[in-house]
């Protein structure tokens, strides 16, 4: 055993890129001391290091560094190894990380036969999900990208919504506005429950949905105009203007930040708001994401209607109205982490 150390204290001892790249992500990712310490031995004998060195950085004998080393070169230490009968090389692991960032499979054995199907090498489902873990992946549900929303016209618009924070006149202000139709059926979302035991919460087939509209100035996150309409139309956005105009603390121009929905663009809204001093930022095509006032809503939808039950349109509408008169006055001040124009570009999904 001591005359093959000795080899290896001669010997040289390189990793590809890739490989480092790889053992170094591993590491990161690794909870297991002991295995870190067997990366940590490779990555600095290819650095360099001597294995006396290395045994006195990592407190094991030098015998344990030469070992962890034969077994890297054995393929023992490899990340991309899935069990004791199933093992992927360095290239064909490179290819499956690729192909698995690219594309989303529901189930672990889908990914087993993709890669049976195409290395011929084979997994038990203990071993692909450990491989999966060790690798980066979890599973979690993707995050939905609008496929019409386009990058630049949203930098576009944050380049021209900054100039005009930096240029608005001292009576003038920015307000973000938005329509929002909640329903009364139940919306369940996530919460506390004991483990090993279901949490049922009743729920209801009926229709019944508020139509609101809202603008929202973010230096008033505890005052915003919010009315409920019949129908949500041009009338009503003619309407809701005057309503702005009347109950905003914006002496001088308000610019309105909204999409671009029919019923904001028609000829009596445009007239209604150059008549009121009002001047319409419109946000580009498919992108929620910059109107802060959508934040807003997810904050109400919270308070309000997650996870409870309704019998009454007549309660539901009081727990809407609750949460605007009582509780969203008391919480306003937290929420300027949630609530602001630090806004956050939909990319493309590849």
């Amino acid at each position: 055993m001591i005359a093959g150390i000795r080899i290896l204290f001669m010997e040289e001892f390189n990793l590809t890129p890739q490989e480092k790249a790889a053992l170094e992500l591993r590491h990161k990712q690794c909870r297991d001391v002991k295995e870190c310490d067997r990366i940590k031995a490779v990555l600095l004998r290819s650095e360099g290091w001597t294995i006396p060195m290395i045994a006195q950085a990592l407190r094991i004998h030098e015998s344990t560094v030469a070992r962890h080393i034969q077994d890297y070169r054995d393929g023992k230490l490899s990340i991309s190894s899935g069990g004791s009968t199933s093992m992927l090389s360095e290239a064909q692991t490179c290819a499956l990380l690729s192909h698995l960032t690219q594309n989303t499979y529901r189930t672990t054995q889908e990914i087993i036969a993709y890669v049976e199907d195409t290395y011929e090498v084979c997994y038990s489902v203990p071993g692909m999900n450990k491989w999966l873990h060790r690798n980066g992946f979890s599973y979690k549900k993707p995050k939905g990208v609008p496929y019409k929303a386009s990058v630049e016209q949203q930098e576009k618009f944050i380049r021209t919504y900054n100039k005009l924070k930096r240029t608005l006149g001292s009576d003038d202000g920015i307000l973000f506005m938005d329509s929002c139709h909640p329903s009364i059926a139940t919306k369940m979302s996530y919460g506390w429950i004991k483990t090993g035991s279901s949490k049922p919460i009743e729920t209801t087939a009926s229709r019944t949905r508020i139509n609101l509209m809202g603008a929202l100035s973010l230096s008033k996150i505890s005052r915003p105009i919010v009315v409920s309409y019949t129908t949500i139309d041009g009338d009503a956005v003619v309407d809701f203007l005057h309503q702005i105009r009347r109950y905003s603390h914006i002496k001088g121009t308000i610019h309105l930040v909204l999409d671009q929905a029919g019923y904001h663009r028609c000829v009596g809204v445009m007239n209604a708001a150059a008549k009121l001093n009002i001047k319409l930022l419109y946000l580009p095509p498919y992108s929620p994401n910059l109107n802060s006032i959508e934040r807003l809503w997810k904050v109400m939808n919270e308070h309000a209607r997650n996870n409870k039950f309704f019998r009454t349109a007549n309660e539901f509408r009081q727990s809407i109205n609750n949460f605007f008169k009582r509780i969203l006055p008391k919480i306003a001040d937290g929420l300027h982490l949630r609530i602001n124009d630090n806004f956050q570009k939909l990319d493309y999904a590849f």
